[in-house]
């Protein structure tokens, strides 16, 4: 039985899913595996079924109804952990952008005090592999306006490469959670930051996917800048 999991939300990750989940299994630390699928028609999670048979007891699929957002797959992944007793709990991609060799520095970073480990892009620079120019300053600005709206010393606010301590989730209420995006990775840093948890960033690379499509829109976009200005006011007036 490990005590970590590491959840992957998944829509349309046929190309991805099969490499992501070895590659994990492969590694030194074990780690279970849980697949949250917003029922993709690409039969993601039909693949992740026929895995199952061969990794018994350490991948584990839950399938939605339908596409609901990343922040929704998320807080169900991590419901469904605290209820399987895991004590370390992961956030990562399937495409390949998060390197599962890099799970086991988030681990060591929790297991030597770290409440949260943030696998960061940019606390030594910015450590982007693949993205265009403008992909980079889009990412490399929203952290530092995150930055200096909430008043967080964290250098890679929007990251979605994570590990929590189980308290951590105990302590935040995961029902008052607001947003679906790409805001809810600034919302969860938020919310740990305010109730005071050591917080740690380790050095990653991140390397953008090279199979599959991009999750990202502009309404992603647009609830990332107004939601972080959202949740300091609800924090301004005892509300978060």
């Amino acid at each position: 039985m490990s005590n970590s999991v590491v959840i992957i939300p998944t829509y349309n990750e046929i190309e991805n899913i099969e490499t992501i989940i070895r590659a994990v299994f492969s590694l030194n630390k074990s780690f279970h595996i849980l697949i949250v699928d917003d029922n993709s028609p690409d039969k993601t999670a039909a693949k992740v079924v026929e895995l199952q048979s061969e990794f018994k007891d350490q991948l584990f699929l839950e399938n939605r109804e339908k596409k609901a957002g990343l922040g929704t797959a998320y807080v169900y992944g991590f419901k469904w952990a605290l209820d399987k007793k895991y004590d370390y709990i992961f956030e990562m991609d399937a495409d390949f952008s998060h390197n599962p060799t890099d799970l086991e520095k988030l681990y060591q970073a929790c297991e030597e005090g770290a409440e949260v480990a943030i696998g960061s892009r940019y606390v030594t620079g910015v450590n982007v592999v693949n993205w265009p120019l403008s992909r980079v300053l889009l990412s490399f600005f929203a952290s530092y306006y995150v930055k200096k709206i909430t008043g967080m010393k964290i250098h890679d606010a929007t990251a979605g490469f994570m590990c929590y301590r189980r308290n951590v989730l105990e302590i935040i209420n995961l029902d008052e959670i607001k947003f679906i995006g790409y805001a809810f990775q600034i919302e969860m840093k938020y919310r740990s930051y305010c109730k005071k948890l050591k917080i740690v960033e380790v050095p990653i690379i991140f390397t953008d996917r090279t199979k599959g499509q991009s999750k990202m829109s502009n309404s992603i976009i647009k609830e990332a800048i107004f939601g972080v200005i959202s949740l300091r006011m609800r924090q301004l007036f005892n509300r978060l």
